[in-house]
């Protein structure tokens, strides 16, 4: 038994086609962007880091300063940690620690508006706070824990874990001896040595999350156009939705050709004079002087429109004047309902003035 297959219904169903402007339009509005949280950890990093290299004085002045007014006040340890007391040191230690990280957690906030900004753009919409089934069904559930984009997302975390890691083992290994040699330092030297190593492990781990976040925005991206892409039968559709179905547009050209037919073939027995071609052009010519300046079209049409509209001016008495390159020059540039161009008035004005001559004589 031979069997036969549609090739053509898997080729419809493979998402082969690139996104239309009306495809990433509506998946924008329903939250699904092009973004990678790795580049804006990096940048929310690389602020925070800026910040403390800016403000770093600030801060330890800051902090500093309140330590040492703290224990020049304190007179009786005893009342030090009494309830109440320990509760206003307390609430004054939050306060200033966070006056003294402000300027930090500010330029972190405003590190993650603008990279937020550049990689998605202004949006704003509820659709993805929708409840929606499929976020509840066990079975899609289980499907998303299992899926490739979960298994990625775990790669990249252990990938993340292993290199912050070699490289912080790798920190250490070189700079072990100044370490332990610290404890053997002034106070002030210790703090400017240790930040100084700080600084350089920073710098670092920087680097391999920035490597980490451009590999990710790319595979980001890659995914992202993957997703966006539509089959043959989804652009068609979508074209149906927007343009219309090319058959109802054509029943509806064909409807308005025949409705235009009839009133234009409703017209011409309101013409002063046809001029033909004589077999294949009719133009039908109107002149009133109280609408228009000059002659105008009120039909014209090739072969079977032109039979039709010498047959309704026949049986209107409208005189038809054979005038082969006066009919193909009107039928050529213009329209139906135009004035007569300048450059044909003198020839119309003839045609038109042997036609009132022939009303006269009768």
């Amino acid at each position: 038994m031979k069997l036969d297959f549609n090739l053509q219904l898997f080729a419809d169903s493979e998402k082969t086609e690139k996104p239309t402007p009306k495809k990433r339009k509506d998946t924008r509005e329903e939250g699904q962007v092009l973004q990678s949280k790795e580049v804006t950890a990096i940048f929310i990093l690389l602020a925070a880091f800026l910040g403390l290299k800016i403000f770093g004085k600030y801060i330890i002045n800051n902090l500093i300063e309140f330590m040492t007014n703290t224990y020049k006040t304190i007179v009786d340890v005893d009342e030090l940690f009494h309830e109440n007391n320990l509760m206003i040191g307390f609430t004054k230690i939050i306060i200033v620690f966070f006056s003294a990280i402000a300027p930090m957690l500010l330029i972190s906030f405003l590190a993650a508006l603008i990279i937020n900004y550049l990689q998605v753009g202004f949006l704003f919409t509820t659709k993805p706070l929708q409840i929606k089934l499929n976020r509840i069904n066990p079975i899609e559930g289980f499907k998303r824990l299992f899926s490739k984009k979960a298994l990625v997302e775990l790669v990249k975390s252990i990938l993340k874990i292993l290199l912050i890691g070699f490289v912080g083992y790798s920190f250490i290994e070189k700079n072990i001896v100044k370490i332990i040699n610290l404890s053997n330092l002034e106070s002030t030297i210790i703090l400017k040595n240790f930040a100084g190593m700080v600084f350089g492990f920073s710098i670092r781990i920087i680097g391999v999350s920035a490597i980490l976040a451009f590999l990710d925005y790319m595979f980001q991206w890659r995914e992202y156009e993957k997703e966006l892409k539509m089959t043959k039968q989804e652009v068609k559709e979508e074209y149906k939705q927007t343009e219309g179905d090319p058959l109802i547009k054509s029943k509806i050209r064909e409807s308005q050709r025949k409705i235009a037919m009839s009133r234009m073939m409703h017209d011409v027995h309101k013409a002063d004079v046809i001029i033909t071609n004589p077999t294949h052009i009719a133009i039908a010519i109107k002149y009133d002087k109280d609408l228009y300046h000059a002659p105008y079209v009120l039909a014209k049409g090739i072969d079977l429109i032109a039979e039709n509209i010498k047959k309704v001016g026949k049986e209107n008495s409208i005189l038809l004047v054979e005038n082969k390159v006066l009919a193909r020059a009107l039928y050529d540039t213009v329209e139906i309902g135009d004035l007569i161009p300048e450059n044909l008035y003198e020839a119309v004005a003839e045609v038109l003035a042997y036609v009132y001559s022939l009303r006269d004589d009768f």
